[in-house]
């Protein structure tokens, strides 16, 4: 691969390797030393797998083009990796990053929850593409395995771009698709429309043996998974989705609207919990709106709603959060503390599904428990009175006994959790070592990115 490449104008490769690391598995190693935003390597327009050099393939584009409806990207990108691979002739460095993909994934595509929806999409494809075409596309090299497996790198490797005119772009770049992500490095990997070549920059200072390492975002473990088919261990970017709706029938549904609207929201919205924003102020926003009466709606302005409106109204909002965090931590099948244990005694196997699954539940949980005592905090404030005067501080209260009369020690790594006392804040410690270290380094993160 890495001769074809260097044969159609890839920049950077002399300066790197593949290699196995211990951790991470196959990646880059450097072999020189580069500096932070220095260019590590760039690979050229014409060798990037695109819907565009798909629908431009002499052979491929005209049945890809006669689909209806068309195919989706990531179909189309699959679609052009199966019709590589299958070619007896032709395509042969196009084929030889092929060979180089992995054999097999580790990606969600292939746990049991998604069979359904991936067997719907292949029977799709088998019905608009496969079938009509079957001297392009033989069904025995065709499979709905091989769909699965074409899908994998697709997902786990494709780069998106926002182009200037606001459209996006989806590639996969050959020998740049080996690197790993890391959320320890800045982003790093630039596209340039002028001339359509995708360039990988250095997302910290290298030196000679170092692994290059990507980084895909700040993402939650949830979505790593879905997308790319690995996890973080105690991933500073975990976050839990939560949506909150209302139904058009619901009584002042019209004049609640327009306080969503005004206020930047909508009748429906899907919110972000994070590890260093648990409980959003939107959140908040758009439950304070639904819960107005019709007393409310006469006198209420838009402002309003970045605080308290009154007790009654707040209490109700608070009350409802504290009772769906905790009915959805219920719902998890196995609760933080003995996933921790059973990852400490390594009861899954690292690397395998189950193992990434716990990390991800593991993330969620640890973001509503910092959600659900963000809520019951301030219901425990509005419920002492002081939401009277418009105060959304919570009460301060020792993380470990729940004491709520100073003088208070506050923890120095994360600064999130307060202590009456040195002993209590010993006793708290295994339980919030972990929620302590992950906060801090989202902190420290967030702080490197403004």
């Amino acid at each position: 691969m890495e001769s074809w490449l260097k044969e159609s104008g890839a920049v950077g490769l002399n300066d790197l390797e593949l290699a196995n690391f211990q951790v991470t598995g196959r990646g880059v190693r450097s072999l020189q030393y580069f500096k932070e935003g220095e260019r590590v390597l760039t690979i050229p327009c014409g060798i990037l797998w695109t819907v565009e050099h798909a629908y431009a393939d002499p052979l491929l584009g005209p049945a890809l083009l006669s689909a209806q409806p068309p195919l989706t990207v990531e179909d189309t990108l699959a679609t052009y990796i199966l019709f590589v691979r299958s070619r007896k002739s032709g395509y042969n460095g196009l084929r030889s990053h092929v060979t180089a993909l992995p054999t097999s994934y580790s990606s969600s595509i292939f746990f049991t929850e998604n069979e359904l929806e991936i067997e719907e999409d292949y029977a799709g494809l088998a019905a608009r593409i496969f079938g009509q075409y079957q001297d392009l596309f033989p069904l025995d090299k065709f499979t709905i395995e091989d769909y699965k497996w074409a899908l994998s790198p697709v997902w786990s490797r494709g780069m998106d771009f926002v182009l200037p005119d606001g459209n996006s772009i989806r590639l996969l770049a050959p020998f740049a698709d080996m690197l790993n992500h890391s959320s320890e490095v800045k982003q790093c990997h630039v596209y340039d429309p002028s001339s359509g070549n995708l360039s990988v920059l250095a997302g910290k200072d290298y030196k000679v043996g170092d692994q290059v390492f990507i980084n895909y975002g700040p993402l939650p473990n949830d979505r790593l998974l879905r997308l790319y088919g690995f996890v973080l261990s105690s991933n500073p970017n975990d976050s839990y989705d939560i949506v909150l709706s209302t139904h058009p029938t619901a009584p002042f549904w019209e004049q609640k609207q327009k306080l969503w609207i005004s206020a930047g929201l909508d009748s429906t919205c899907t919110i972000s919990l994070t590890l260093t924003d648990p409980l959003p102020k939107n959140v908040l926003r758009y439950l304070r709106i639904q819960r107005l009466d019709e007393s409310d709606l006469s006198v209420i302005q838009v402002d309003a709603t970045d605080g308290i409106i009154n007790e009654s109204n707040e209490v109700e909002v608070l009350q409802y959060l504290v009772d769906s965090f905790c009915g959805l931590l219920e719902n998890f099948g196995t609760q933080l503390e003995m996933l921790e244990e059973q990852l400490a005694a390594s009861v899954y196997p690292p690397g395998e599904n189950a193992w990434a699954a716990a990390h991800v539940s593991l993330g969620q949980q640890r973001v509503l428990r910092l959600a659900r005592k963000r809520a019951e905090d301030l219901l425990a404030a509005a419920e002492s009175g002081r939401g009277r005067r418009g105060d959304l501080s919570p009460l301060a209260r020792c993380a470990n006994c729940d004491k709520v009369s100073g003088p208070f020690m506050l923890c120095g790594r994360c600064r999130a959790v307060i202590y009456c006392t040195r002993t209590c804040q010993v006793a708290h410690y295994k339980e919030h070592k972990v929620v302590c270290r992950v906060i801090s380094t989202a902190s420290k993160n967030g702080s490197e990115m403004k």
